[in-house]
Order: C-alpha cells, then sequence, then structure tokens
C-alpha cells in the first residue's frame, strides 16, 4: 500500500475512534453547562470563588475531578477495546462507515509531536 493511503485511512480510522469513543462518552456531560464570559478571550479576566472563599483564575481552575476523569476515561478505554473487537464486524463497520461521515469536515489529522517522538523503526514519512 503507498503511504498516502495508509496515511489516509489512518487519519479516516482517527477521526472515527474519535467521535465513536471519545466524543459521545461522559466528555459531553462534562462539556454542557454555562461557559464563562471573557472580555479578553482568554479567560484570564475571569475569577471563580469556591465555598470557602477562595478566588481562583479561570486558568488555574480544575474543571473535571479525579472521579469523573477516572470515569471517563475508563469509558473511553472500554469503547477502543470494544471498537477493536467488533472492526471487523460488517454491521458494526456500516454504522462506523457512517459515522465517518460526520467527520468529513473536521481538521485534516496531524502526527501528535508526543507520540512521533517516541523512538521507533519505522522510518519517519513527510
Amino acid at each position: 500500500m503507498r503511504p498516502e493511503d495508509e496515511d489516509r485511512i489512518a487519519a479516516q480510522l482517527a477521526r472515527v475512534m474519535a467521535v465513536a469513543c471519545v466524543r459521545n462518552t461522559q466528555l459531553e456531560a462534562l462539556h454542557a453547562g454555562r461557559t464563562p464570559i471573557s472580555r479578553t478571550g482568554d479567560g484570564s479576566d475571569v475569577i471563580v470563588q469556591d465555598a470557602e472563599g477562595n478566588r481562583i483564575p479561570w486558568s488555574e481552575v480544575s474543571r473535571i475531578d479525579d472521579d469523573e476523569m477516572r470515569a471517563l476515561m475508563r469509558e473511553i478505554v472500554d469503547r477502543l477495546y470494544t471498537f477493536h473487537l467488533r472492526i471487523d464486524d460488517p454491521a458494526f463497520r456500516a454504522e462506523i462507515d457512517r459515522w465517518a461521515a460526520m467527520t468529513a469536515k473536521w481538521d485534516a489529522a496531524k502526527p501528535d509531536p508526543v507520540l512521533s517522538a517516541i523512538p521507533g523503526k519505522t522510518p519517519e514519512r513527510g
């Protein structure tokens, strides 16, 4: 298979896995709710006051607690696992192919710098 075909397939698979295994999870509940108004646009002018009167700049506020993060990661791992187990099932694949259309206008995938920095035997493609 040509490298450009491998890249195209990997990019499409990454987008489909993102929508099927990450987007439609508890992450949606964490994303729901009111977003504070920031006149600067970066949240530096937003302050959160907690129940003890502590004033916390928005950029320093944790928006997800440990239990929520643990539950989210469990759900994502379970979905990724199930995705890999079922990807050869024709009915599952047909549904996934329909979901792929949802991602058609998403930004193009690009290599992640952290994962790309891990040494390996596969030569870099440019």
